[in-house]
């Protein structure tokens, strides 16, 4: 596991809300404060929007930093290589189907995202 991937499980596990773990691992990446990245994650926390916390958070962090056709393909690829792990990225589905825990889900796309961004630097 790579050093932004440990820091998102860190965080969760000093009770930082999935999506708080992993935008706030990234928030570096992504061009902003970690207070700007625990305001920015709080509506993707606990599935509110369906899609998983962490999973929103990783795509977040994609979209600060990338143009919007490049963000639009790597969210593709990281909704597709999380879902491959996990077979699924609808939060109920991974909670609620005993499919993955959220810290499992925060280790999981944290481990994805820091991978994609390292093959684009």
């Amino acid at each position: 596991m790579g050093r932004l991937a440990e820091r998102a499980v860190d965080n969760h596990k000093n009770w930082y809300t999935c999506s708080g773990a992993v935008l706030c691992a990234f928030a570096e990446e992504a061009g902003m404060t970690q207070a700007e990245a625990q305001k920015l994650s709080a509506p993707f926390a606990g599935g509110r929007q369906g899609k998983c916390g962490a999973v929103l958070a990783a795509e977040r962090v994609l979209e600060q930093k990338y143009a919007p056709e490049q963000a639009a393909a790597m969210i593709e690829r990281l909704e597709k290589a999380f879902a491959a792990k996990n077979r699924s990225v609808i939060c109920r589905e991974l909670r609620g189907g005993g499919l993955r825990t959220c810290r499992g889900c925060v280790q999981d796309s944290a481990e994805i995202l820091e991978s994609m961004l390292s093959e684009n630097r």
